[in-house]
């Protein structure tokens, strides 16, 4: 419910506002990763606190976005919004000063405090704010700023990096904030819910716990064994209160996340959807900065402009998503997104460590091409099987998923490389006396810091079976990361409908909306998009179970 004295002609002046908090939010995430070099040398970061440092973020931005969603809808979305821009301003001017990596991982872990505030309230606002024959266009926008922040991160850290220190990298996000909190004050209306239900503590410190634990024991497994107590522990006690935070919701009176939303088939695949693109793009971020730099030589901001290729197409394809789907409708276009997204993985599986940059363009234009035509309408299908009260936990389900995805990707794809790094190195780097060895074995950046230290006849050899052990670990990576987006691309194929109505909820005599979300699949000859036939008879599904069959 918006404000009654918005001024409705504002609505794509209040979308600008709302990409751009947006935009901090996925910058400040992807603006660190040409940074991740520079922290093995300056803070003498291990592979394992280069990935915390990555996902301390994620993990608390993902575990807080359901809740975070539903305080919007009870409290004022536009309250949210602001109150995470100021906490999200405040831990990145902090964070640039950092003196070691625990205390940079901590300040990231209250970034994402502030970020799950304001991403839910974006979509939220963005959903209440355009009517349903705009809302799609509105969300295509939004979803490819989002792709586009993500590849225009690189570029903006690269700058600074060339120029200043490494916590200037944190530093960008002040201004923006700013501009955001005079622009919000201005043009964002009053949302919220004005049924909405109480909070929930208890299912989201229980979905923290699970996730922390989970990710805990798959970014420290190369470190520990995987046999580990140390790495089977976490893993074990993550998923048992995983399980238990499932238990709670089903049976909570107000849970934090309806996991009915999960039998509406639209709803179930487009969130899988959208979980594995940014499986796939953060993690490959993750791999593909540190190779760009460490094996291929580029500086910080070379580096980063050649990620520009990415950002340009997903700001093309994305919006271009929505013409797509009115002509061949949204299953062809996710599937076919997912399986262009799973081949760019496998040319950039290709890559050695002498790869021409014209190869590296191919492959990664192609994946966002892929990522581009699978986001928006995954996004849409999220936020149509929800009703419009609760936009703000559809909008949090959309965006606990991408943090979610990103996440494990880092987690997944970065410890699958550093097993794979570790087992490639040559016998002669356990000659090496204790600390060099270790250093060798933690990281790329590590492994070439103690080459360059030691005497050209064992350095040169050392830093070329580094690269390659570096290269061959980045391949099978990219080649599970593709294994899976393709099929993940095979299960949208198979449940994901052909049309979405965005219909949020029809309207009743006392003018309350149904909880019953609204998204089908099969609209009835003479529907409109309000979901009522032309002589005003309501149409559509009415309950869960109908919604997407």
């Amino acid at each position: 419910m918006v404000d009654e004295s918005y001024d409705q002609g504002k609505r794509w002046w209040t979308l600008v506002v709302l990409c751009l908090s947006l935009v901090i939010v996925v910058v400040g995430n992807t603006v660190l990763n040409v940074a991740l070099p520079t922290l093995v040398r300056d803070l003498h970061a291990s592979n394992s606190a280069l990935q915390w440092v990555v996902d301390a973020y994620g993990l608390v931005f993902a575990g807080l976005l359901l809740t975070a969603g539903a305080i919007g809808d009870r409290f004022g979305r536009k309250g949210a919004l602001t109150a995470g821009l100021i906490i999200f301003g405040g831990a990145s001017t902090v964070a640039a000063f950092s003196a070691s990596s625990g205390q940079l991982i901590a300040l990231r872990a209250v970034m994402g405090i502030g970020a799950a505030l304001i991403m839910p309230a974006t979509l939220s606002i963005l959903t209440n704010v355009f009517p349903p024959h705009e809302r799609a266009k509105a969300i295509a926008i939004w979803a490819g700023l989002a792709g586009a922040g993500a590849a225009v991160g690189p570029v903006a850290g690269g700058f600074l990096l060339e120029h200043f220190w490494w916590g200037s990298v944190f530093l960008v996000n002040v201004p923006l904030v700013l501009a955001a909190l005079i622009g919000g004050r201005v043009l964002v209306p009053r949302s919220q819910d004005p049924h909405a239900e109480q909070l929930d503590p208890t299912g989201a410190v229980l979905s923290m716990v699970g996730l922390g634990g989970l990710l805990y024991g798959i970014i420290e497994g190369p470190s520990h064994g995987w046999r580990s107590a140390a790495t089977l522990g976490p893993l074990l006690g993550g998923i048992a209160v995983l399980v238990g935070f499932a238990v709670w919701e089903l049976r909570a009176e107000h849970p934090m996340l309806d996991l009915r939303f999960f039998k509406n088939r639209t709803f179930a695949s487009a969130t899988a959807a959208i979980n594995l693109v940014f499986f796939a793009m953060f993690g490959t971020f993750f791999l593909l900065t540190q190779y760009l730099q460490l094996v291929l030589g580029y500086g910080t901001l070379e580096a980063g402009v050649r990620m520009l290729p990415m950002a340009f197409t997903m700001m093309v394809s994305a919006p271009m998503s929505a013409k797509f789907v009115a002509r061949f409708g949204s299953r062809k276009v996710v599937s076919t997104g997912l399986s262009i997204l799973g081949f760019g993985l496998l040319l950039l599986a290709q890559s050695g460590v002498n790869t021409p940059y014209w190869h590296l363009v191919v492959a990664i234009v192609t994946m966002a091409v892929g990522m581009g035509l699978s986001m928006a309408p995954s996004t849409t299908g999220i936020m149509a099987s929800v009703p419009l009260r609760k936009a703000g936990v559809g909008s949090a389900v959309n965006d606990t998923t991408r943090e979610l995805g990103g996440a494990l990707g880092v987690a997944v794809l970065g410890s699958l490389l550093a097993s794979k790094f570790t087992s490639a190195l040559p016998a002669s780097v356990l000659g090496l006396p204790g600390p060099a060895r270790a250093a060798v074995r933690s990281s790329l950046g590590g492994a070439l810091g103690v080459a360059r230290s030691l005497p050209p006849a064992v350095g040169v050899p050392l830093e070329a079976a580094a690269k390659g052990a570096y290269v061959d670990a980045m391949s099978v990576s990219l080649v599970a990361a593709a294994m899976v987006t393709i099929a993940a691309a095979v299960m949208v194929r198979r449940f994901y409908p052909d049309r979405i109505v965005m219909q949020y909820h029809e309207t009743h005599g006392d003018g309350d909306a149904a909880d019953a979300p609204a998204a089908s699949s099969d609209v009835p000859a003479g529907t409109g998009t309000n979901g009522h036939n032309r002589n005003g008879a309501a149409g559509g599904p009415r309950s869960l179970e109908e919604v997407g069959r």
